[in-house]
This record gives C-alpha cells, sequence and structure tokens, in this order.
C-alpha cells in the first residue's frame, strides 16, 4: 500500500512538471494544510504563515520540471518552505532595523525646521488620501493603523469577512500610495512606511 501511495505521488509530480496544473491544484491540497502549520511554528504569524505558504507553492510550480526529480517530496516542499521562511524573516528584520534606524535619525533632528516641515507635509497628504477612502474602506485602515487590530478583529467588529477586510485594505494602501505620488516630497517616507 505505501509503495502503491508513492507511485501515485511519483506519478502526480510528473503530471506537475509537465504543466498538468489540476495535478498541481491536488498537489497544494494535499500538503498547503500541514504546510502552513509547520510555517506557522516558525514565524508566530498565521497572516505571515498563509503569505509564505502561498509563495512556496508559487515557486514549486515555476520551478515544476525540478518535480520529475524529486524522489521523495515530503522533505522537498519543507527544505523549501523552511529556506524560504528563513529569508522571509532575515528581510523582515533588516526592513524593520531600516525603519527603526530611519525613526532614531529623524528623532534625533528634531531641531531642523526641515525635518519637521517635511512629517508635517508627509502626516498632512497621507491624512488627506484617508480622508477621500471611502467609508467602509476608511474605517478598516484606521482600525488597523490607530487601534493596532488584525484582520480578524476587524473582521469581527465590522462585522464583515476576513476577506472583505483583506480586499479593503489592498484597495486602501492602494489608493493612499497613489495619492502620496502625486506629491514627490513624500515619495522617500511612502516607501519606508507603505507595502509595496
Amino acid at each position: 500500500m505505501e509503495h502503491q501511495r508513492l507511485n501515485s505521488e511519483h506519478d502526480l509530480l510528473l503530471l506537475v512538471s509537465q504543466g498538468d496544473e489540476a495535478a498541481f491544484a491536488q498537489l497544494f491540497h494535499a500538503y498547503h494544510q500541514r504546510l502552513g502549520a509547520f510555517v506557522y511554528q516558525l514565524t508566530g504569524s498565521l497572516s505571515m504563515a498563509e503569505e509564505i505558504v502561498q509563495e512556496v507553492f508559487i515557486r514549486i510550480w515555476e520551478k515544476r520540471d525540478k518535480l520529475s526529480h524529486v524522489s521523495h517530496f515530503h522533505p522537498y516542499l519543507y527544505t523549501v518552505a523552511k529556506n524560504y521562511t528563513f529569508s522571509f524573516l532575515k528581510k523582515l528584520g533588516r526592513e524593520l532595523e531600516h525603519k527603526q534606524q530611519w525613526e532614531m535619525t529623524i528623532a534625533a533632528d528634531t531641531g531642523n525646521p526641515f525635518e519637521e516641515t517635511m512629517d508635517a507635509r508627509y502626516r498632512r497628504i497621507i491624512d488627506q488620501a484617508i480622508s477621500e477612502l471611502p467609508a467602509q474602506r476608511q474605517r478598516v485602515y484606521l482600525l488597523s493603523r490607530d487601534e493596532g487590530l488584525r484582520q480578524a478583529e476587524i473582521a469581527e467588529r465590522m462585522a464583515i469577512s476576513r476577506e472583505t477586510v483583506k480586499k479593503h485594505m489592498v484597495l486602501a494602501l492602494r489608493a493612499i500610495r497613489s495619492y502620496a505620488l502625486t506629491h514627490p516630497e513624500t515619495n522617500l517616507l511612502l516607501l519606508l512606511f507603505l507595502p509595496q
């Protein structure tokens, strides 16, 4: 029975390596929940784990031609996921460190009227962009930014689905970024504070 299962998985990998999307969907459904639990143990964040699992499977699909040479998919998949997770966390750490250094530099330069003017101008432009968002999108964004609520908490408070919250956040950030890009003096600050 075990031998038959392995042959079945090997056949599935061969189909995926040949570009069979249905076989890939089958592979994804067989592993994504277990892989999500594994990545969650590494990150401690459900949303981060979801994002990483999606990225890992995108990479598996993009490099699907290599799957025909994989004899044991489970360890292969978990190695790819572990390596990607560590790279993701290192990058996140570097970005946070860069942001903290930048904030410390700004704090040290508070005597400089130019810095104060830039910060005030940036906040005014972003606040103006937020005020132009549709009411529900604005509320989702402000609950996240001002109250620090997670998507699930926002969904519960507003009685909407997490997917709707996620959609509102993506559209809000896109609208704020677009609005701010019309003001070139905010571009550097925008790159630091708004997700790409």
